[in-house]
């Protein structure tokens, strides 16, 4: 099969020849229809690193072609996302529902001196996050996979595997946003508008969204947010706190710089929580006072994968989209081929562009 193989860091992605393992165990063969460039990959392609050479993409949509002979939860011919979150089913984390702190996420991969899933030129090719999408073909373990409806479009069904997890995610299951609290986005980006979507499913009275560039500001309105603020030209701790009328009840940091970060504690009303999900660069992070924090009860939250459960909320975030309740059309701003993926990563630096996807694997 054809996929863009990453040969070492800053060295882009090359389109060659690659060899897919059929499926053992608990794998699944899955004809890549959608895979959206997420900028954690080209973090690992760039100044990350990892094990090269590398298939990377994490956001993979497509149909089950094949199964491995103990697969139980999805059959030929579904309609599947594949998500980041690697799961045993079986730890104490996973059997309490927390499957995106599972504590054996090794089990959904090959173990050391097995054959690997991936081979170029007939050396192992890092199988990235157990999934590879930026190919014509993976192999992903059942548990990374969620069952979509048939009618969903492969190109913004890519998009649930991460950043709709994770956006939205942050709001339903971490923050437990209820009716009529007050939401503030940081950061107007394709993972802060599903934040902003996750906001109106779950009723929020006010949704409001502050960055530094109006073309994204005026993007967040048209998904649903109520108030904007650039934070370039305007105190954005004062704007929000004037609009909610003391302080915010919970504060979403998609930034993650931490003079961004600092603000969205400022922002915080009685009660409030602020919830850490981007990571700007290495010194992301925040200094709390323990006197508000204490005095106000407020809260500091790291968030990882929205706190998602695969399972339950690909198919909820798919129904959502089939049923006009959620805007994802609008996070798709480019398609393009396999071979496009640098150039792909490059219109990405627009702030306009909110998500690139491959739909035209070189068939």
């Amino acid at each position: 099969m054809k996929a863009a193989v990453t040969k070492g860091l800053g060295q882009g992605f090359v389109v060659e020849d690659v060899t897919l393992a059929e499926p053992t165990g608990h794998e699944v063969r899955v004809e890549v229809r959608a895979s959206g460039l997420c900028h954690s990959d080209l973090s690992v392609a760039t100044f990350l690193g990892g094990e090269f050479p590398a298939v990377l993409g994490h956001e993979v949509a497509g149909v089950v072609t094949a199964t491995g002979p103990d697969v139980t939860q999805v059959r030929v011919g579904d309609h599947v996302v594949g998500s980041l979150i690697q799961y045993c089913g079986a730890c104490v984390n996973c059997l309490a529902g927390r499957t995106y702190l599972c504590e054996r996420p090794e089990t959904t991969v090959r173990a050391p001196g097995e054959a690997p899933r991936l081979s170029w030129n007939g050396e192992p090719v890092w199988n990235f996050s157990g999934l590879s999408g930026f190919a014509q073909e993976a192999l992903i373990h059942e548990n990374q996979l969620g069952v979509i409806p048939e009618e969903m479009p492969f190109a913004p069904a890519a998009l649930l595997g991460c950043g709709v997890l994770t956006g939205a995610g942050a709001v339903l299951n971490s923050a437990n946003v209820r009716q009529g609290e007050t939401v503030v986005v940081m950061g107007a980006g394709g993972v802060g508008m599903n934040a902003v979507s996750g906001a109106r499913l779950a009723g929020a009275g006010r949704i409001i969204v502050t960055d530094i560039e109006d073309g994204k500001l005026e993007r967040a309105r048209a998904f649903g947010a109520t108030d904007v603020v650039n934070s370039r030209t305007s105190d954005p701790v004062e704007a929000v706190r004037e609009l909610t009328g003391g302080g915010a009840d919970h504060v979403f940091d998609f930034v993650g710089a931490r003079p961004v970060t600092a603000q969205g504690f400022q922002m915080l009303g009685k009660g409030g929580g602020l919830y850490l999900i981007g990571i700007a660069g290495a010194d992301a992070g925040i200094d709390v006072s323990a006197l508000s924090a204490l005095t106000y009860s407020q809260k500091v939250q790291g968030v990882y994968m929205g706190s998602s459960h695969l399972k339950r909320d690909i198919p909820f975030y798919a129904s959502m989209y089939l049923q006009g309740r959620m805007n994802l059309d609008d996070l798709v701003s480019q398609e393009i081929a396999l071979d496009e993926i640098d150039a792909g990563y490059e219109a990405l630096k627009d702030g306009t562009t909110a998500r690139v996807v491959v739909t035209d694997l070189l068939r």
